[in-house]
């Protein structure tokens, strides 16, 4: 299955050391290396990396790395390919407009025989039933809200989409329009909030350490979703199956953390 990592920050942030670990796994500490790609959120627009190479041995991978680009959303995916060839067209996360926002998403996991009908404005440009799964949301999200709803309301019609597109399969995802990140778990997926007092974490793919404390500020809240945790000696919380949850500046929104089965 392929693996999957979310931030959604209070401040602008780099991902740079989550990125580090996070990488590895395309190739090196686990063998998914059928492309990666990550999204980084500037306003309503995103800054979007693919590449169907590795992401342990990929040069752009490695300009991530030394890069800090902030942000207070990010979405990044590692691709072992289970349907659709490896391709650029093929990468997550995948994006589109709605309502004069840029959508991203990312999807672990396998959907057997899905086919959605698909009669709008929103088409798949690669072969992967992830890609079509997003294509189906973007559409009945379309037709559920005439202009862009808030946060919490858009929680709830995602919490009815989403077991549509779950009883075809495994469905772990990552969604986020800028304003917050949504997260979805079939089988398998964590996450951890760091807020002060900060303090030391190690990364489990990569010999990397960083005292967050030296790094921010009382006021900076982080909250980092990721397949499998990313660190050694963080307490990381596992989603149940069927869990919804919603992140908006760093902090999970409790009154829209849901399970729905």
């Amino acid at each position: 299955m392929c693996q999957l990592l979310g931030m959604n920050c209070n401040t602008p942030t780099d991902v740079t050391f989550s990125f580090a670990g996070f990488a590895q796994r395309g190739g090196r500490t686990d063998h998914h290396a059928d492309g990666w790609g990550i999204a980084f959120f500037e306003g309503r627009g995103a800054r979007v990396f693919l590449d169907p190479g590795a992401a342990a041995d990929s040069p752009i991978a490695e300009l991530i790395r030394r890069y800090p680009i902030k942000s207070k959303n990010v979405i990044a995916h590692i691709r072992k390919a289970t349907v659709g060839p490896v391709l650029l067209e093929n990468c997550h996360p995948f994006q589109r407009e709605l309502w004069g926002r840029t959508w991203v998403f990312a999807h672990n996991g396998d959907l057997k025989d899905y086919h959605p009908r698909l009669h709008g404005h929103f088409h798949p440009v690669g072969d992967t039933d992830s890609e079509r799964a997003f294509c189906w949301l973007m559409q009945e999200l379309a037709k559920s809200h005439a202009s862009l709803p808030p946060v919490a309301e858009l929680t709830r019609t995602l919490a009815e989409l989403l077991p549509r597109v779950a009883r075809h399969g495994s469905f772990n995802m990552l969604l986020s329009n800028g304003q917050a990140l949504w997260a979805h778990a079939s089988t398998k997926l964590c996450y951890i909030v760091r807020q002060h007092p900060f303090a030391r974490a190690r990364l489990q793919d990569e010999d990397l350490a960083i005292n967050f404390a030296e790094h921010t500020t009382p006021r900076d809240r982080v909250a980092v979703v990721a397949t499998t945790p990313l660190t050694c000696d963080e307490a990381w919380t596992p989603f149940a199956p069927g869990e919804l949850a919603v992140f908006v500046d760093g902090a999970l929104q409790a009154l829209e953390l849901q399970s729905f089965r």
